[in-house]
Parts: C-alpha cells; structure tokens; sequence
C-alpha cells in the first residue's frame, strides 16, 4: 500500500450508500409539493397577513361552520356572565378583609355596566370579553388602548382598535437602534416599546381627513395591549387561528354548493328533443333560435315524426356525498380545536360515553382558553383600572394598597353541565368523603368559590328564617351515627336478653 494511497477512490463494491435517516426529508417525486420553508415567523407573515385576515372574516360572514365555531367559543369561554371576579386581600392578622374586598368588588362592577368600560360608551365588561374572543379567532390579534381622563367612568376606558389599523406594511430600523416590524417598534430584546397606527381605517372609505391628518400615530406600549397566540419565538404578530383550516373550509363550501346546485337540477326534470333532419318540430318557445317546450305535471305530448326525446336526469348527490363531507368536517373540526359533533351539531349514532369523552377533551382546550384570556386580557385590565379607580379615590382605599389588592384578585370562568349531573355529583360526594376532593374543587366546577358557596348558603338561611320557611336540605347537616365496638354492642345485647329473661 503506498503512502497516498487513501486519496484514490474506492472501489464501487466499497463504497458506503447513503441514505436518509427520516422519511419526512425526503425530496422525491411524492414530495415534490412539500414547501420548505427556513424563514422566520414575521418574513412568513408579514407578505400574506392581510390576505388571510381577509379570507378568515369573509368565511366568518359566509359560512355556517366558521360562523358556528366562532359562537362556540363566545359561548364556552366567555359564557353567559363571563369571568367572575372576587377579591381575597386579607390583614395583617391573615383574616379575610371582607371590607375592602367588597368594596373593590363593587366598584369593579360598576365600572363594567354597560356604557362605563369602553371609550365610545357602547359595551359592557362581558360584551368587551364576546369581542375579544371573536376577534382574536377571527383575526388572529387583538388591539386595545388604555384610556386616561376625567372624563371616562374611574379615569379609564377601553378603546378597541382593528388590526388593520396597526400598520403592517411599516418596517424600518431606527436611529436609536429600535426595529419596526409591521407597525410594531422593538427594541433589541424584541420587546414591543410603541405600536404605529394609522390615523384612520384602511377599508374606511371616508377620506375626507386624510390631508389634515398626519398618516401615523406612534402609541406606547404601556398604553396598548396587543393579544396574540404566539406560536414561535420571535413572532410579532398573530395570524388566526381557522388559517390551518380556511382551504379547507372553502373547498367544502364549494363542494356543497355544487351539490346543492346539481340536486336542483336532478329535481327539475329535463330532455332533449332529437331528429335526423333537425326540423319538423315546432316548440312553445325559442331560445337563441333553438326550440323549447315547458311541460305541466300530469300532461302528455305527441312529438312530430322523426323526432325523438332523450331524459336528461342526473343522479346527484349520490350516497357518497354525506361520508365525504362528514369526513372533510372531522378535519376542519381538528384544524379548529373543537370537536365535529359540536361543530356539525351531529348527534347522530353518538352514545353517552362518547359523548362525555369528546365534551371532557374540548372542554379542557376552552378551559385553555380561558386561561389565556385571563393572563392576557382580565388581569391587566383590572391592574389598569384598579390603579385608576385608587388615584381617583373611587372607592376610599388609597393607591399604596395597590398590591395588596391586585395580587389577591381571583379571576374564573364559567363552568359546565354534565352530561350527566347525578352521576357526576355521586363522584363529587363520593370523593369528599374519601378526602380526595375538597369543597373548593368541587365549587370550582360550578364556577363558584367556597367563600361564595357559603355565603350563598347563610344567606339563604336567613331569608328563610325571615319568611318562616323551614330549609328541608340542609347541607353539611346529615350527622353519622356514632360507630359502636362490637364488644360494647354485644354486652347490651347480652343485658337486653337477660332482662327478658328475668322478667
């Protein structure tokens, strides 16, 4: 062997053939279609931001899936009453302060009515929570300036502005070493410092205030709240949450459209009329110069000689249409995080168990979600007017008791039925005993908090007091018999048999 001898090539029967360890890299011809892509979250959004925010409102206003799964969510996350607030500071002594708690509770709901949270006077707390749910899945994102002044209800309100507004086509390096990535300005920790706005809607078509107006207006970061799912590091802006499944959903519209389109036409029973010559028939009508004749049920014609009729009768939708559309929703359904038997409303050929595992699971991504909502909208809405409602001595506690307040703020969301509530409250008594379960646990899926559980219940105890009514289920009032040893028992048995004896 020569000293260069490892230079030369090796033989074709030594050489190594290598292959790819995964299959998911695979770039061959049943892989041509598999886009790559190596951008980051913003280059991949910033070019179809608009277009997809677009195609999510128009399915949102067209179609009766996007259009259902939107309620479902307004329905589950936010709820009839949406998120229940309650105060737990407690004093010095560890004691609940039931003073200052129902007095910060009591203004916080008057600042919610209606009229009193929002800028332009027109929602309530609970409407503004319906708005952000709706928009955040519709949209993607979330935009709302907070408001300072005498003239809101406590010094502050909400203002709701549209994403399109946030101008996305902006970016720019700055001087001072900040990013403007689509409207939003960053410092070089990407940490959002201002938002960028147009001063008017770009879908408005009022443009009488464009020449006096300057384009943009730079908005603190302090006085905006920008909600957004982040999905990646690094991601600006958020893109919404149907965008996995709108190709889908549109195809499926347009497949049922066409169905229904061909179903009418198979209804409406239709032929031709044939001939060798192509006249000798004169018809009741003509249409661009060729006969038609327009048939009443129940009537029969004698066609000329020579002529000839041939049916027209497509049959369509065959039986293949509903397991195909069934299983075109089971994707959407997953796509969107809901279950199909929700989404469908199909309750065709479902039985109680799997009933009961579907709502637990979706169930759970709306409890997600209300925890999301929560950390990302509640908490530092009631931060913002808890210190507006202190500096303006709303409710007689000043503002160096803002902590105390603010950490023990305790926000839950609605809860819900069980599909069957007997067995579910068997399980639930079942695990108190047990002392697996606590009080709180089982208040807590009825959205309820123990102190208000009880409170709940002395007062009901006092207004029947006040009526004369006597209170036939009392809780916590079944006391257990006393266990007796078996020594103990069998002594009295023992004197109770010998006193008949005796007698």
């Amino acid at each position: 062997m020569g000293l260069f001898d490892f230079l030369r090539p090796k033989p074709e029967t030594e050489r190594k053939v290598f292959k790819r360890s995964y299959q998911a890299a695979n770039t061959g011809r049943l892989f041509a279609d598999f886009k790559d892509s190596e951008q980051s979250a913003d280059s991949e959004l910033h070019p179809v931001i608009t277009r997809i925010r677009a195609r999510s409102r128009d399915l949102a206003r067209n179609n009766a899936y996007m259009r259902r799964y939107l309620m479902l969510l307004r329905t589950n996350v936010v709820g009839q009453r949406g998120f229940s607030y309650q105060s737990k500071a407690t004093n010095s002594n560890g004691q609940l302060d039931q003073i200052g708690n129902q007095a910060v509770e009591n203004a916080f709901k008057s600042w919610a009515k209606c009229g009193n949270c929002t800028a332009d006077g027109k929602l309530s707390f609970v409407d503004a929570q319906k708005l952000v749910i709706e928009t955040l899945a519709r949209d993607g994102e979330v935009f709302i300036i907070k408001h300072r002044g005498a003239s809101f209800y406590d010094s502050f309100a909400l203002e709701f502005i549209e994403a399109d507004q946030v101008d996305e086509q902006m970016s720019e390096r700055l001087p001072n070493g900040n990013e403007i990535r689509m409207g939003v300005e960053l410092n070089r920790f990407r940490k959002p410092v201002a938002y960028h706005l147009l001063t008017y809607h770009p879908g408005d078509y009022d443009f009488t205030n464009r020449s006096v107006s300057p384009k943009h207006v730079r908005v603190p970061a302090e006085k905006m709240i920008h909600i957004f799912e982040q999905r990646r590091a690094g991601q600006t802006r958020g893109e919404p949450w149907a965008a996995a499944a709108i190709a889908s959903i549109k195809q499926l519209d347009g497949f049922r459209e066409a169905s229904i389109v061909a179903a009418r036409m198979g209804a409406s029973k239709m032929g031709f009329f044939t001939s060798p010559s192509g006249d000798g028939f004169v018809a009741d009508d003509l249409d661009q110069s060729v006969p038609i004749m327009s048939a009443e049920p129940g009537s029969f014609h004698q066609l000329p000689t020579g002529v000839d009729f041939k049916g027209f009768d497509p049959q369509y939708p065959t039986s293949e249409f509903d397991s195909f559309h069934k299983s075109v929703l089971k994707g959407v359904a997953s796509a969107l995080g809901v279950s199909y038997t929700s989404l469908a409303n199909d309750l065709e050929a479902t039985s109680y168990s799997s009933i009961r595992q579907g709502a637990l699971e979706e169930r759970d991504q709306y409890a997600n979600t209300q925890r999301f909502m929560v950390d990302h909208f509640i908490r530092p809405i009631f931060d913002a007017w808890l210190e507006a409602a202190m500096e303006m001595d709303s409710f007689g506690i000043p503002v160096r008791q803002f902590d105390k307040f603010s950490n023990a703020a305790e926000f839950r969301g609605r809860s819900w039925s069980w599909v069957d509530p007997q067995k579910e409250m068997n399980a639930a008594i079942g695990g108190m005993q047990a002392g697996i379960l606590s009080l709180q646990d089982v208040a807590g899926q009825y959205g309820k908090d123990t102190e208000e559980l009880l409170g709940q219940i002395q007062r009901d105890r006092a207004l029947m007091e006040q009526f004369g009514v006597s209170y036939a289920l009392e809780p916590y009032g079944v006391q257990k018999m006393p266990v007796i040893p078996e020594g103990e028992e069998r002594e009295e048995s023992d004197d109770f048999s010998g006193s008949s004896e005796d007698s």
